[in-house]
Formats: C-alpha cells, structure tokens, sequence
C-alpha cells in the first residue's frame, strides 16, 4: 500500500507538472489516460493491500482499527475512493449532465487530491510508528524513512496550489 500511494498516487499527480516527470507525454489527452493509469493502479493494490490485513488480522485472532495508522489509513482509502469518483464527473461532465462547470470541478478535483495526498503521507509517517517498523528499523535509518514521504508531498502541494488554487484565486 505505501509503494502505491507513494509511488503511482505521486506519479499520476506529477504528471500535469510544468517540470514532467519520468515519462515524457506531451499530449493532455495522454497525461490524463496515465494518470487514470497510476490512480486505478493505487486503488487496486489499495485494495489488495487491505484484504491482506484483514486477512492477517483474522488469522492472528487481533482487533481491527484499533491504532491511528489504521484509523487513519481507512479514511484515506475512503477518501480515495471518493477522489476517484470525482475524478470521474471530471472526464463525463457532459454525460453525468453536472450543475458545475468543467473548471470548477477540476478545482473540486484537485482540492480533493491535495487532501487524499496529504492523508496518504501522514498515515505512511504513522506507519513508521509501528511496533514492527520500530523494531526492524532503527537509528538514522527511521529518521531518513520518516523523512523520506515529506519531500513528494512538498513538491505535490506545491504543484497542486500553483497549478489550480492559486491561480483560481487570482482570477477571482
């Protein structure tokens, strides 16, 4: 589940950024198809991530959402499946026969990307607070891991508030 919001949710974001990213699309209409791509590949592996904690948890015989990691992390998935469907009133406006214009709901989009993104990042810190990762990580190393997620969420933060709010505000 980390390598997925860290990764693909952070790619797919990056995408539409002025400096690009890894993979070099030119065309919208591609950008939007890989970042329908990496979203789709977050909320699958979201997916098969959580079946696998349910699944441990029940075999261990342990109680489920009983930390912040956990009560976190479902909100987040929560969240995200909520993102996505926004996401998709954003590609069939015209079909979904939508009040907001097409702008606005891109705003609503990525102002609700910004906040999946975020949840993502704080429950990926809460997972390095963990009984397990403490114990197998130790010293410097946990800092730099616990340092590691802040980085990509600077970076997406800022993207999304020059890309969409700041200018929204401006124009205003």
């Amino acid at each position: 589940m980390s390598v997925a919001y860290c990764l693909c949710m952070t790619e797919g974001i990056l995408l539409f950024s002025a400096e690009g990213t890894i993979f070099c699309f030119k065309s919208r209409k591609n950008k939007v198809r890989f970042h329908w791509l990496c979203q789709a590949l977050v909320l699958i592996a979201a997916a098969v991530g959580l079946g696998f904690i349910l699944a441990s948890k029940t075999v261990s015989e342990l109680p489920h959402l009983v930390s912040w990691h956990s009560l976190l992390g479902f909100s987040t998935l929560t969240a995200s499946l909520l993102q996505a469907a926004c996401g998709i009133c954003v590609i069939f406006h015209k079909q979904l026969r939508l009040s907001p214009s097409p702008a606005r709901l891109k705003l609503y989009h990525a102002t609700c990307g910004l906040v999946v993104y975020l949840l993502a990042t704080v429950t990926v810190i809460l997972a390095m607070f963990s009984d397990w990762f403490q114990a197998t990580v130790k010293g410097i190393g946990w800092w730099v891991f616990a340092m590691l997620p802040l980085s990509p969420a600077t970076v997406v933060m800022n993207q999304i508030t020059n890309a969409y709010l700041l200018r929204n505000k401006m124009t205003s």
